[in-house]
């Protein structure tokens, strides 16, 4: 069946920009490689413990580097060449995944599994601050959103490739081999950057450091259109997200080893590759903010449904669904962030979405773990999926800015039919 062409994402940019080209492919490499490295330290950690509560801790230990770093890369990227922010972040990254690889050569031992993925973890910051300031110089204004789609759909496309290498080449290659090729993955990133022309701040930028932060925060309060957005996610993420448990299902439950792993990992980025392929009807919903509550809720839906089958395929198909409904919250909840926050915050604002939109799987993981240990895995995945319906249920009913948020189309925001965002009476969205 032949998909509608309104549907499919617009690749315009990638044509008209060098520059966003250059991003584009070294984020590309850069990504997959990550991805790689993101799988073989769990299955690595798992074959040295078959603990899945030390899996969840792994991950666990990176979360407060992950929000120090991307609240200050915020506030960094807003203030220095941004492309030679983006070359320093591969540089400490590629350092990092060398490290993995030293460890696993020289015999290896559990504690730079902790330390590595934790340094990463907060460097990567960096790099998601700057590539989200430095989008908008490198296409028209009107493409910013084709821009930010094309993106989408490269994460979501390594989420898939990255796994499904990662099970083949740990089945065959082996660890050292997978952290190695994340090493020359850096490389190539760094090269792409070098080749972009410089990206300074503007002129009167505000300094970097905990009063520009400060600053953003602050931002958030009373907004409940902005505080929807992060708080959901973070719902979802936090009791509806059971990948640390998957090293354990994959032998336990499916009978299968690292290739299996490999295919749960990759299965949701599935999911979020169609959705994100396939997201040319956003544009026309006007309620974002419910629109972002029904997904979470069919995420949770999805997620509470693999925790009760034993079939890999099916399994697999409740993943990608799962996932599915994550991109179309994704795109949502960005579109809410951006239309309700001015530019001149935009950057720490970003930061702080990184710091929710990635510090939350991490506390997931530790929630799935001890649930898991405590109770058995069945019930950690179900509990977890039915605690995430239920969060956004509650948080729906609490926040109703975020419940009646709204985005005004053309010819109803005035004479020009100008978007804005509103939520009726009760908005406390601001701008």
């Amino acid at each position: 069946m032949r998909v509608p062409r309104s549907l499919l994402i617009d690749l315009s940019p990638l044509r008209r920009s060098r520059d966003f080209r250059l991003l584009v492919g070294g984020e590309m490499v850069s990504v997959l490689g990550n991805q790689l490295t993101t799988v073989a330290v769990p299955f690595q950690v798992y074959q040295l413990t078959h603990s899945s509560l030390d899996v969840g801790l792994v991950s666990t230990t990176q979360l407060a580097p992950l929000i120090a770093g991307s609240l200050l890369a915020g506030s960094i990227a807003d203030a220095i060449d941004r492309r030679r922010l983006l070359m320093v972040a591969q540089v400490l990254m590629a350092l990092c995944s060398a490290g993995l690889a030293i460890n696993a050569d020289l015999g290896t031992a559990l504690w730079p599994l902790f330390l590595l993925p934790a340094l990463s973890a907060g460097f990567s910051g960096l790099d998601s601050a700057a590539r989200s300031a430095i989008i908008p110089n490198m296409v028209q204004r009107s493409e910013v959103s084709t821009a930010n789609a094309i993106f989408q759909s490269l994460f979501q496309f390594s989420q898939v490739a990255g796994p499904a290498l990662a099970g083949l080449l740990l089945a065959g290659a082996g660890v050292r081999f997978v952290y190695w090729l994340d090493v020359a993955g850096f490389g190539v990133a760094f090269v792409a950057m070098f080749l972009m022309t410089p990206q300074p701040p503007q002129e009167g930028s505000q300094r970097p450091g905990v009063r520009s932060i400060l600053e953003g925060l602050a931002f958030v309060r009373g907004r409940q259109a902005i505080q929807g957005a992060y708080l959901i996610d973070i719902n979802a993420m936090v009791f509806g997200m059971p990948r640390a448990l998957f090293p354990a299902l994959a032998v336990a439950r499916f009978g299968g080893g690292a290739t299996t792993l490999g295919l749960l990992y990759a299965a949701p980025g599935a999911g979020a590759l169609i959705g994100a392929l396939t997201t040319g009807w956003v544009s026309r919903v006007q309620r974002q903010g419910r629109a972002v509550i029904l997904a979470v809720i069919a995420w949770g839906a999805a997620i509470a449904g693999f925790g009760l089958v034993h079939w890999l395929p099916l399994a697999l198909v409740l993943l990608a669904a799962a996932g599915c409904a994550d991109v179309i919250s994704a795109v949502f909840r960005s579109t809410i962030i951006q239309l309700a926050v001015p530019d001149g915050l935009r950057g720490r604002l970003a930061g702080l979405q990184i710091a929710v939109v990635t510090g939350g799987p991490r506390i997931g993981d530790l929630e799935a773990g001890s649930v898991a240990t405590a109770f058995g895995d069945t019930f950690s995945v179900v509990s977890g999926g039915l605690a995430c319906i239920a969060g956004a249920l509650v948080l729906a009913r609490a926040l109703p800015g975020f419940r009646r948020q709204r985005v005004l189309g053309p010819g109803e925001g005035g004479p020009e039919g100008a978007w804005e965002v509103g939520s009726g009476p009760a908005s406390t969205s601001g701008g």
